[in-house]
């Protein structure tokens, strides 16, 4: 990049910034400029870095804003324009990367000069004012697009995982019981090989029925008492002539049978009781793999029917809902950023609280960010308590967490757009001032916060009927 001179009056002229001022005035911000040149590909400003007002003179730049660990192009400007007057006049930082599209030549006013050219020079004032709104929200609605997309793709991920695991159980389990049926299935026809009575069938069959009444009447027991079990129970099936007795100990152990029930079917089955010693223990096996598909499916079930919950699917905007359904909810969304800690989550929801009308998938948002802001603010160990409480014709809820604190010279911007506390990359510093958006512009309520190194507390406070006007 190439700095050259001052810009000339005839240069600034195309700047419509500056198009109601006089030749002196106009003059004063070509004394502050310096000009610059670049190349196609260079970058002329950085987001993240102090802002200053660029005139761009000649050629095109491209916008860039920070996507994770890439940039997204969102726009460009072509020349004559100006660019960066807002956060420069707001003393915020650059909300986005320009990148030379072709050869540009553009004039560059510091932060400081542009700030007193400005309020010498009313005109320029109200140009760059009536400019901040429309500039801003689209800013913000763009991050906060992305603060929403990085949120769902990190719950994503989370419950993606939460369901892999009882889906591979369900497999697993799947798997297991069709080898159990298939040692059931081959039972009938040992029997009738073997030339069973009928009176030594039915002993048979009495024995595997009190096998799972055993069952289902068990008692858990401890790892060390379960190990011990199996192998008392591999020693005895060893005895009895049974072939890799310790394929059969461990589903007869954890269903509660001992050596002695063994010995009192071998003692009935007589020349087939090591194949009627493996159909019972199959018959135990079917009945503790039905159990633990059932478990896996109901946990897939209800993961499911907590993202349809969390996003009021086939429900209207604005709904009646009980906080605390939203509330669990969310915290089953959230659940495997709390798997891999020792967090304790406490609850004290009023049962005074009654329905409250809302938009609910908005609302779910809000407890979205403050549980997670005190998951993150908490690391691997401490305590979040979510209060409810009636107050009036108001619903509140506090969402606490005895972790460090907010220091007292950021507390009060905490809620203002684009402030973050975290590295680069790692948030938009949206999710509170969006949480506040929703509960004070959709809601008519309210959101603040108290905080203390240990004692953190952000109150959410809302009508009962804030949505139904």
């Amino acid at each position: 990049m190439s700095t050259a001179t001052r810009p000339t009056l005839e240069q600034l002229r195309q700047i419509d910034l500056l198009a109601d001022l006089g030749d002196s005035a106009v003059q004063s911000f070509a004394d502050a400029a310096a000009m610059h040149d670049a190349a196609p590909g260079e970058r002329i400003s950085e987001y993240g870095h102090p802002g200053r007002l660029i005139l761009l003179l000649e050629g095109e730049l491209e916008i860039l804003m920070p996507d994770g660990e890439i940039e997204s192009p969102t726009g460009r400007q072509i020349a004559p324009t100006w660019i960066g007057a807002i956060p420069t006049l707001l003393g915020s930082p650059n909300a986005v990367t320009l990148r030379a599209e072709s050869n540009v030549r553009y004039a560059v006013i510091g932060a400081e000069a542009f700030i007193e050219l400005t309020l010498a020079n009313r005109p320029v004032f109200n140009r760059a004012m009536a400019q901040m709104k429309p500039v801003l929200a689209n800013i913000s609605r763009r991050q906060q697009q992305r603060d929403r997309m990085e949120s769902l793709g990190t719950m994503a991920a989370g419950l993606a995982h939460e369901l892999n695991n009882p889906a591979a159980a369900a497999r697993r389990t799947a798997s297991e019981l069709a080898d159990a049926l298939g040692v059931l299935s081959r039972a009938i026809g040992v029997f009738v090989e073997s030339g069973t009575e009928r009176e030594q069938a039915a002993r048979l069959v009495a024995l595997q029925s009190s096998a799972l009444d055993r069952c289902a009447a068990r008692t858990a027991m401890s790892p060390l008492d379960a190990a011990d079990r199996e192998d008392e129970l591999s020693d005895t099936l060893a005895a009895l002539g049974v072939p890799e007795p310790w394929t059969l100990s461990a589903p007869l152990a954890a269903a509660g049978i001992d050596s002695g029930f063994l010995h009192e079917v071998a003692d009935a089955a007589g020349e087939i009781s090591v194949p009627v010693l493996r159909w019972i223990t199959a018959s135990l096996s079917a009945r503790q793999l039905t159990n633990e598909l059932a478990q896996s499916t109901e946990q897939m079930s209800q993961l499911v029917k907590a993202i349809k919950t969390y996003a009021y699917m086939d429900r209207g905007e604005i709904v009646q809902v009980d906080l605390r359904e939203g509330l669990e909810t969310t915290l089953t969304i959230l659940g495997h950023k709390l798997k891999h800690t020792t967090i304790e989550v406490k609850r004290d929801y009023d049962p005074a609280l009654g329905p409250v009308m809302v938009h609910g998938a908005e609302l779910n948002q809000v407890w979205t960010n403050l549980l997670d802001n005190a998951i993150d603010a908490l690391g691997e160990s401490g305590t979040i308590t979510i209060t409810t409480r009636a107050d009036g014709d108001c619903a509140e809820v506090d969402i606490a967490d005895d972790g460090p604190g907010v220091p007292d010279q950021i507390r009060e911007r905490v809620f203002d757009p684009f402030f973050t506390t975290k590295d680069v990359g790692s948030g938009t510093g949206l999710g509170l001032d969006t949480a506040r958006r929703i509960l004070v512009e959709r809601h008519r309520g309210s959101l603040t916060l108290e905080s203390r190194p240990g004692h953190t507390v952000f109150r959410a406070r809302l009508p009962v009927q804030a949505a139904s006007h």
